[in-house]
């Protein structure tokens, strides 16, 4: 643990301390160890100084605490689905750190909803009352957003202040370090992040983005969530829980 003289920040659940003007980003250990040398480059101290300032002065999505949730629910070492988003939602109590995700007593999204009528297609399941998914995270599923953060009501607003450089080099990190990952790349944006993956090591799986107005363009009926269950089975690894 950091002791009591280190500067956390000055607004409650900062993602990051200061010690000896050394920064330390709050996020899970197992992650804390991959990533190091990129809290230490020059961008993600202009990043954490933007964040820090506009949580300050601004109505900022997720709460500051669940910023990095995405890696605190699904560690580095058991990661086997990834998901890309774009940005958090910017609405009133919706975004909480996993992309798509919601609380437990926020009104489902569109995009989910769709998810949840694919899965409903695609393998039977019920829809859940609850688009929190956090139970996927548990079970290995990377909930990863591009950007972070964002000011409430402004989608993109946080979007080109580091955040990309930040998540991009967590894709990379996962294709050069990892094997027989499965990446679920919805929508273009994702599937320009895909550039980074290496297709000969890991599953990747396209397809239209769930929103409603792309949803009826390959989303519906794209069979991912059976496809990657069965890639899961075929290397001996344990079957999401969609």
């Amino acid at each position: 643990m950091l002791n009591h003289s280190i500067n956390c920040g000055l607004f409650k659940g900062s993602f990051f301390c200061y010690y000896n003007s050394t920064m330390d980003v709050k996020i899970a250990d197992s992650w804390k160890k991959e990533l190091q040398s990129e809290f230490e480059k020059p961008y993600f101290a202009e990043l954490a100084k933007f964040v820090h300032d506009q949580y300050l002065s601004k109505t900022i999505y997720p709460p500051p605490r669940q910023v990095f949730s995405a890696f605190d629910w699904c560690r580095f070492e058991d990661v086997k689905v990834v998901i890309l988003g774009q940005d958090p939602y910017h609405g009133p109590g919706q975004a909480n750190g996993l992309c798509f995700s919601v609380g437990d007593d926020v009104a489902i999204p569109p995009s989910l909803q769709n998810i949840y009528k694919e899965i409903e297609s695609d393998l039977g399941k019920k829809v859940p009352p609850s688009g929190n998914l956090e139970r996927w995270a548990r079970q290995g599923v990377l909930l990863l957003n591009a950007t972070l953060t964002v000011e409430a009501r402004k989608p993109g607003s946080h979007q080109n202040k580091g955040w990309e450089q930040f998540t991009d080099s967590v894709i990379k990190l996962l294709s050069e370090k990892k094997e027989n990952l499965v990446f679920l790349l919805w929508g273009a944006y994702a599937q320009a992040k895909g550039a980074m993956i290496n297709e000969s090591k890991h599953c990747v799986l396209k397809a239209p983005h769930p929103s409603p107005f792309s949803v009826y363009r390959g989303f519906f009926g794209c069979k991912h969530f059976s496809k990657a269950n069965a890639f899961l089975k075929s290397i001996g690894k344990k079957e999401i829980d969609w």
